[in-house]
């Protein structure tokens, strides 16, 4: 039997046990008391009917476990619950007694299983649509067919399950229904009317002809056939005239009683329901009015979410106004011992050059034996003092104490200054190694951020006073700096590159060709040509980032060929684009950087003292704790902004760092700035090699190597920066006079100026002269140009394959030409993405949890300085559930369906629309920091950690509105539970189109989507093919959830309306967790694809 066959005879199982069992054990009773007589007497009656309701009772199990209620579990969750609360009646049997005491006996005018049968399957199609049974047709039609009229079986029909599928012939005792009863129009015979039901005798009103409460009217041309009880009982939607009226409430079928003033009645209530507390209940009330927990629940929210931004606020701003006083403080105490220990040094020299001036005057008044080893003369000490005295045996005792008080005083001030040695040892430039053990054993007490922060200024100082030094060297000096200078710590990368070329795939056009050289570490190698000479390509070859071409040649790294990958941890990669957060602060930026890149072992005072000298280097202290800024909103300036980028790469102490066009933007002191700071760690022994566009002649100046490409990828010069003019002067190409030689050189490579005549060298030649300058052989399209007689070569063709004349392609040809390269480039992109190499840096960098800390950290900084926008989210969810609550009321006949949908469809798209900036704002960001080694899943676990935070909140603010004003059935917790799952389900969709999709297309599809899958969700008459695709929409999935949360609240006489509802849109009862634990799973799953589509899509 199909489940809508089903459907129809849902609960008549329910009216057929009833039947049946009453009429069996009635039929029991009039063998034990004889034959009733009508009326029967009063003595008897209430004993009959207490009979006839135990027996039924005891029954009862029988039915509970029946095969047909297994079959219609879809919309009874508990059987043996909603039999109580449908048709128990043992707290009021009086419509019982009153039908015995009218008609003396009720079982021959009850209906069987047949009739009942015959009821609801007629039901299937409406209930004006019901179908005489074989008692009224058209030539046999008595009274009892009428509507609210019923006959009783004659004494030789049955009733009963004897015989279940057997309609009796009713014709006898013809009579109107009994209260608490319906008798439906052509079935002749009476069932009894649900808990929640109003059932009383209908009357005759003249001016309508109707039979009131009831629609039916009385046959025409009878008059003796007059208004009998109720006709019809069904689903709410069709008819609810059997209801109990809203604002009353019916204690049985057969009376009705007025709401009192505190208490509500809905339609269909079997008795009274309290009224909150605060809210207002009018008498005759169908429901409460409840918006005032609405607007405490939101006050309440709003007064926790400001405690929460503005004391997290308040912390973050007080903890690092104490972090920025104990740094301050540190910095200055520093800087005043430093300033001491100078005025110490000026005082300990004069008080030198003192003594040997009075050695000298008083040299030729004593004899040389009398006079100590001037080497043995210690200044300020005692055996000076005892000395003095000798020499100045004449003194008067005033003068030598005056003289004794001053060295005194001198002394013990140096030697409070000397004692402390914690704060001085780092500042003696003379004795490193003998202070290396102390210093080693220092950092083991420092905890506090005074400490570190005394500790990493003491060191900065000591650098810089140690640059001083080596600014003031002789010749001697050098060579003792260079005997006692430090080892390097920092792993040596050395690459060496032979006829490296990159062309283009799919076009085949050389980007880079026949390169060769080598760039050595502790040295910064400049790349400078023309636009179009293929820079950032060979920048990017070198590094290992080159998508959609094909490279070929030999890249060695230390002479091993080793895939440049292996050192991602310790390679720097500065991009030409600043690509900073600009909703954090420079510091904030740098110590991300440092805490994720730099070695999980080092200490906390050696990190603090790289960021710090990283911001000390590149001029940022005025600026530390200012905003980066955005587009929206303005931060530090242009040239500040690219001294962070490249303090991003600096901060985690690089061995080979590559930076692509750093000084562009920046004046001629920023560029100088950071080239000192560059200096730096190429003494520190990084390899440093960055794109520079046309420099300055000082910053010229300041490169170790220049390599110097033109138009089509062709080296023309790789050396040192010393010996470029040399070289271009022995091909005949001298610079003149107040020019500055890199702009000279590019104008050349760019055609803009020609050489001289007498050096017999075009621009075009001048890469075949480097190749045969140093013995590299030349490509054969080449060697032609090998000489001076040769012709110019076109610049737009000097990097094609000129052999090969490529052949005329069709339409169709170059469009999948174009198609095919761009597949080879995604190919590329994953394979680089997914592409895993031995790691050979020895530095282990924090864990992904460790990160995933860190990451925490700053997406939390970022989402409360972004609490305006945050705002403005739960504003338009309070309006959208304020709007929809007072507009779609939760109507009893759908149990909410239409309300519940436009929650779907705004909710939906309000979370979705949010959810794209967690991913689409930074994307720049996230490839840059994922090319360097930090976790991807650490960063995309953090943001939707912290996006929890409004999956949470969103639910509640907006059912804040809807609920109580929409005020259904179902509680607020249930609600809350579904929309909770909804909302982490559509913020997994809102994180796959931010990552698959650009921003305009998927703020697009994020307002489509939910509008066009709850189409589909709701198409109840649709294809088989729209059947199926609906239950794979979440929408779907929310619905039922609503819906069935819904439902459940309502019994009694609602159950025909439930099962009807339930059967039309598809739902089952039991599904309740099912869609919930579906949800979520989307929700996982949405959030594993978008995982694996960063991971993949990522661009290097």
């Amino acid at each position: 039997m199909s489940r809508r066959k089903l459907g129809s005879s849902t609960l008549f199982a329910f009216f057929i046990c009833i039947v049946l069992l009453r009429s069996h054990f009635l039929q029991l009773v009039r063998c034990q008391v004889g034959e009733l007589i009508s009326p029967p007497i009063p003595e008897n009656l209430d004993l009959l009917t207490r009979l006839a309701y135990n027996g039924l009772n005891n029954l009862t199990s029988d039915i509970l476990s029946s095969q047909l209620i297994q079959d219609y579990s879809f919309c009874i969750e508990n059987p043996e619950a909603e039999w109580n609360t449908a048709f128990n009646f043992s707290s009021d049997l009086s419509f019982v007694a009153a039908c015995l005491a009218k008609t003396g006996d009720i079982t021959p005018r009850l209906c069987n299983a047949a009739e009942m049968e015959v009821y609801f399957n007629s039901l299937k199609h409406g209930w004006n649509h019901i179908k005489p049974n074989r008692n009224c047709n058209s030539t046999h039609w008595v009274a009892g067919c009428e509507p609210g009229w019923a006959c009783g079986t004659g004494s030789d029909e049955t009733s009963g399950f004897k015989n279940p599928h057997q309609i009796p012939m009713r014709q006898s005792n013809c009579q109107s229904c009994c209260e608490g009863f319906f008798c439906p129009y052509g079935i002749t015979c009476m069932m009894p009317c649900p808990l929640g039901s109003y059932c009383p005798l209908a009357t005759f009103h003249p001016n309508t002809s109707m039979c009131a409460p009831y629609s039916y009217k009385p046959p025409p041309g009878d008059s003796s056939h007059t208004c009998g009880g109720a006709n019809v009982w069904t689903d709410a939607h069709s008819s609810n005239e059997l209801f109990c009226l809203a604002g009353s409430y019916c204690p049985s079928s057969t009376e009705t009683k007025p709401c009192s003033s505190g208490n509500y009645c809905p339609m269909g209530s079997t008795d009274e329901q309290r009224c909150f507390k605060l809210t207002t209940c009018n008498a005759k009330t169908e429901s409460q009015d409840i918006h005032a927990y609405g607007i405490m629940l939101i006050a309440a929210l709003s007064t926790l979410l400001i405690i929460i931004y503005n004391c997290s606020d308040q912390i973050l701003t007080t903890r690092e106004r104490r972090y920025a006083k104990s740094r301050e403080a540190a910095a200055r105490t520093v800087r005043e011992k430093t300033r001491a220990r100078a005025r110490w040094k000026a005082a300990k020299e004069a008080a030198k050059k003192h003594s040997q001036e009075f050695q000298s005057q008083f040299s030729g008044r004593f004899s040389k034996k009398n006079i100590p080893n001037s080497d043995q003369v210690i200044i300020f000490n005692q055996t000076e003092s005892e000395t003095t005295s000798d020499l100045y045996p004449s003194l008067s005792p005033a003068a030598s104490q005056a003289k004794k008080t001053e060295p005194v005083h001198l002394m013990n001030m140096i030697y409070e200054i000397e004692g402390d040695s914690a704060s001085f040892e780092s500042f003696d430039l003379e004795s490193r190694e003998m202070n290396g053990k102390k210093i080693i054993s220092k950092e083991k007490d420092i905890h506090t951020h005074s400490q570190i922060f005394k500790y990493a200024y003491a060191q900065i100082e000591k650098e810089k006073a140690q640059q001083q030094r080596n600014k003031d060297l002789t010749f001697s000096g050098v060579i003792s700096m260079a005997m006692n200078r430090e080892p390097i710590k920092r792993p040596l990368i050395e690459i060496s590159f032979r006829d490296l070329t990159v062309t283009l795939k799919g076009k085949h056009k050389d980007l880079l060709r026949s390169v060769t050289g080598k760039i050595r570490p502790g040295r910064i190698t400049a790349i400078m040509g023309p636009s179009g000479a293929g820079k950032t390509t060979f920048l990017s070859a070198l590094a290992g980032k080159t998508v959609g071409c094909t490279v070929s040649g030999m890249i060695s790294i230390n002479g091993k060929a080793i895939s440049i990958h292996s050192y991602r941890k310790i390679i720097g990669f500065v991009p030409q684009d600043d690509i900073v957060h600009g909703n954090l602060t420079v510091e904030e930026n740098l110590w991300f950087s440092a805490r994720c890149r730099l070695s999980a072992d080092l200490q906390k005072a050696e990190k603090v003292l790289i960021v710090e000298r990283v911001i000390d280097a590149l001029g940022l202290q005025a600026i530390r704790g200012s905003l980066v800024g955005t587009v929206e909103k303005r931060g530090i300036s242009g040239g500040q902004r690219k001294r962070v980028n490249v303090g991003l790469e600096l901060v985690m102490e690089p061995s080979l760092l590559f930076l692509d066009e750093p000084t562009s933007g920046l004046d001629s002191s920023s560029s100088q700035l950071l080239l000192r700071s560059l200096r730096r760690e190429a003494l520190e022994g990084v390899n440093i090699c960055m794109v520079v566009h046309q420099p300055s002649y000082t910053l010229f100046q300041m490169f170790d190597d220049l390599i110097l490409l033109a138009r089509g990828g062709l080296t023309v010069y790789h050396g040192p920066v010393k010996d470029v003019e040399d070289y271009f002067s022995s091909l005949g190409i001298n610079v003149p006079d107040r020019t500055n030689p890199p702009d000279y050189f590019i104008d050349i490579l760019e055609g803009m100026v020609k050489t001289s005549s007498s050096s017999g060298v075009s621009y075009t030649e001048l890469p075949v002269r480097w190749m045969l300058h140093n013995g590299y052989p030349v490509p054969p399209d080449l060697r032609i140009h090998a000489g001076p007689s040769t012709s110019p070569l076109n610049g737009d063709r000097g990097h094609e394959i000129p052999c090969s004349v490529p052949e005329e392609q069709s339409f169709a040809g170059e469009v999948w030409q174009d198609v095919k390269c761009n597949v080879e480039r995604q190919r590329d992109m994953i394979r680089h993405n997914f592409l895993r190499s031995i790691d050979l840096s020895n530095r282990r960098t924090p864990s992904t949890f460790v990160q995933y800390k860190y990451f925490l950290g700053r997406v939390g900084k970022q989402r409360l300085r972004e609490a305006k926008t945050q705002a403005v989210d739960y504003l338009i969810l309070l309006i959208a559930g304020a709007c929809l609550g007072s507009l779609t009321k939760a109507n009893d006949m759908t149990f909410g369906f239409g309300a519940y949908t436009y929650t779907i469809i705004a909710v939906s798209l309000l979370c979705k629309i949010a959810a794209l900036r967690s991913f689409s704002l930074d994307k720049l960001q996230y490839w840059r920091e994922s090319a360097s080694g930090i976790s991807s899943l650490a960063h995309f676990s953090s943001k939707d950690t912290v996006d929890l935070f409004n999956t949470l909140i969103k639910p509640v603010v907006y059912l804040s509105m809807f609920y109580f004003f929409s005020n259904p059935r179902s509680t607020f917790a249930y609600n809350y539970i579904v929309l909770l799952c909804l909302v982490y389900c559509v913020t997994g969709i809102g994180y796959v189109l931010a990552i698959f999709l650009e921003p305009g297309p998927s703020q697009l599809c994020s307002v489509l989507l939910p509008v066009v899958l709850t189409l589909i969700a709701t198409q109840s008459n649709g294809s088989k093919f729209v059947k199926i695709l609906a239950d794979f929409c979440y929408p779907k999935w929310a619905l039922e959830a609503f819906v069935i949360a819904n439902a459940e609240r309502y019994y009694g006489v609602w159950l025909l309306t439930r099962c009807g509802s339930l059967l039309k849109y598809g739902y089952n009862v039991h599904h309740w967790i099912f869609r919930l634990c579906t949800l979520i799973l989307a929700g996982l799953i949405c959030r594993a694809i978008a995982f694996i589509g960063m991971v993949t899509l990522q661009k290097k």
